[in-house]
């Protein structure tokens, strides 16, 4: 069974009919990325799916469970099983490198301090951080500061991780970098991923599945192979117009 079902999903805010009833099945495991222009609905749905807001219609199953229906007691049960990566990170200036990864553990937990900072260390050990606990913020790179971020989204051990906009800012270098960040989440950590990304060559190049969100609905989904053959007019012109879409264009007869 997929890790999150989402079915007829619909919400409106006034006159604006932001999601029109989407229907998309987040495999565990996976990583699956939602494309689509500005304004379509992404950040959206992505509150929905950790239960910010309440749909107008539809229903999403996360591990089985219609988080819909809950009541906010229940719901914070349930987002214990997600961690998020913010666009910009989001660490606390303030506060060292080690002190950002613990934070949610002192938040959420009654471990000892000294179990706090070893789960802590264990963690920035594991996405290739050894040595950098001391530091601030300010001291790191920008794809450092994203993996002391995915660190701290991670230290609960989530089940499912949302990135939002991780590629925003970086240059081709450095988005290949946080793509193996993404990646080797995936492998060592275990977790499911769902990236919110614009960035199209990262996508194809590391996604197990791709779903383009337009005007409230998914338009296209499947594997990068089969998107990249779709043949949706708006699909194909947000991903071969973008400027960072994927490297070649694929044969003319092929299609979804």
């Amino acid at each position: 069974m997929p890790i999150i079902e989402i079915r007829n999903l619909k919400k409106s805010f006034g006159d604006n009919h932001v999601l029109r009833g989407v229907d998309l099945d987040i495999e565990e495991g996976s990583i699956t990325c939602i494309i689509g222009p500005s304004g379509c609905g992404k950040s959206v749905l992505i509150k929905h799916i950790i239960g910010l807001l309440k749909p107008d219609e539809g229903s999403i199953l996360v591990e089985g469970e219609d988080i819909t229906k809950m009541g906010e007691r229940e719901l914070t049960e349930v987002r214990k099983k997600f961690g998020m990566l913010f666009q910009h990170s989001a660490l606390f200036d303030s506060m060292t490198v080690l002190e950002n990864v613990m934070f949610p553990l002192v938040e959420h937990s009654n471990l000892p301090r000294k179990k706090m900072k070893e789960i802590a260390i264990q963690r920035l050990e594991q996405l290739g951080l050894h040595g950098a606990e001391n530091l601030y913020p300010a001291e790191l790179s920008g794809g450092m500061k994203k993996r002391v971020g995915l660190a701290r989204a991670t230290v609960l051990n989530p089940k499912i991780v949302i990135y939002d906009e991780p590629m925003t800012g970086l240059d081709p270098i450095m988005c290949e970098n946080v793509e193996d960040m993404i990646l080797s989440a995936q492998k060592v950590l275990g977790v499911t991923s769902i990236v919110i990304s614009h960035d199209m060559a990262s996508t194809f190049r590391m996604a197990t599945k791709i779903a383009m969100l337009h005007e409230g609905k998914i338009i296209v989904e499947g594997t990068p192979e089969q998107v990249k053959r779709t043949r949706n007019p708006v699909a194909r012109r947000f991903i071969y117009l973008s400027g960072t879409g994927p490297l070649e264009l694929p044969e003319a007869e092929a299609s979804v």
